[in-house]
């Protein structure tokens, strides 16, 4: 028997519906899987009253606008008691450490007490975004310091050659394929780069004057790029105290009379979406290995026990 038209829409309509409430049900069961093995949520995740923030800096250090507007708006937060600056980087852009020392150091101008803390490395501009704290904590095997710009290019033009290959460029200018990886610097080009190398280089010479309260002579003596341990860094002036979040959490309770008790508070730039999210995978998976534990499933098992 042959089926009319709209009874096959309407069909076509309610398996439709029908797939979508499945996925929102699975999605749902997920969900709430998740929360059940996950536990409670991390100290002080959704609620409100007095705290302090931990900024963490992990990894290479950009331009990320969203982290800075973060920062500036915890500085407006009337319940934040602190910040801590949780730093394990080796570096970055010179834009990006600029921008977040800037933010940092806005929350230190609006009265909040801030310390930094290094993690294993702390370096290049790793180091500039811990220069507003007011006291900064280093491992004695941290590596920090690195003082200094670099910029970096290769250039093949003798490769090129044996190849017989030649590349060409127009240019608006002498200097506007300066460097360029098809042919030497131009000594005209190296001077050029040198200079804002070294503008750069002042620009960060003047932080550590200001953030370390050192003469601009004995900043540049240090600001050769070496690299140093927290221990030399402590020696050098340019860190004050070997320790890590716990003696950070003591000063703030000496210093500033703030408990060592306070909730801490992770400042997290990704949305409320995005982190219920993320809790929820992490939670889904360390349930999945409770579960596979449980059976007697564990890497390097082929069959239950």
């Amino acid at each position: 028997m042959a089926l009319e038209p709209d009874l096959l829409l309407d069909r076509r309509r309610l398996k439709r519906q029908l797939g979508f409430w499945r996925g929102a049900l699975i999605l749902g069961a997920v969900l709430g899987g998740a929360a059940l093995f996950a536990g409670p949520l991390p100290e002080g995740a959704g609620l409100g009253g007095e705290h302090v923030a931990r900024l963490p800096l992990n990894g290479t250090i950009t331009d990320n606008r969203d982290l800075v507007r973060l920062v500036e708006r915890a500085g407006r937060d009337p319940q934040m008691r602190a910040l801590l600056v949780a730093i394990d980087s080796p570096g970055g852009t010179v834009a990006g450490g600029e921008a977040l020392h800037t933010a940092i150091r806005g929350v230190r101008a609006a009265g909040k007490p801030l310390v930094a803390v290094m993690g294993g490395t702390a370096a290049s501009a790793g180091y500039m975004v811990a220069l507003p704290a007011e006291r900064i904590f280093a491992r004695e095997a941290t590596l920090t310091g690195s003082i200094g710009v670099i910029l970096q290019s290769f250039e093949a033009s003798e490769l090129m050659d044996r190849l017989g290959l030649r590349a060409e460029a127009l240019t608006s200018g002498p200097l506007k394929d300066q460097p360029s990886p098809f042919r030497p610097l131009t000594e005209q080009g190296r001077a050029s780069l040198n200079a804002v190398i070294q503008d750069m280089q002042s620009q960060f010479v003047a932080m550590v004057v200001a953030g370390r309260n050192m003469p601009e002579e004995r900043v540049r003596e240090l600001a050769d790029g070496r690299v140093m341990t927290g221990r030399q860094a402590v020696a050098l002036g340019l860190v004050d105290a070997i320790g890590g979040e716990a003696e950070a959490r003591r000063w703030l309770a000496e210093a500033h009379n703030l408990p060592t008790d306070l909730r801490l508070r992770d400042l997290d730039p990704r949305g409320t979406a995005e982190r219920v999210l993320s809790m929820a995978s992490i939670g889904l998976w360390e349930g999945g290995i409770a579960v596979l534990r449980g059976q007697g499933w564990w890497p390097g098992q082929l069959l239950p026990r």
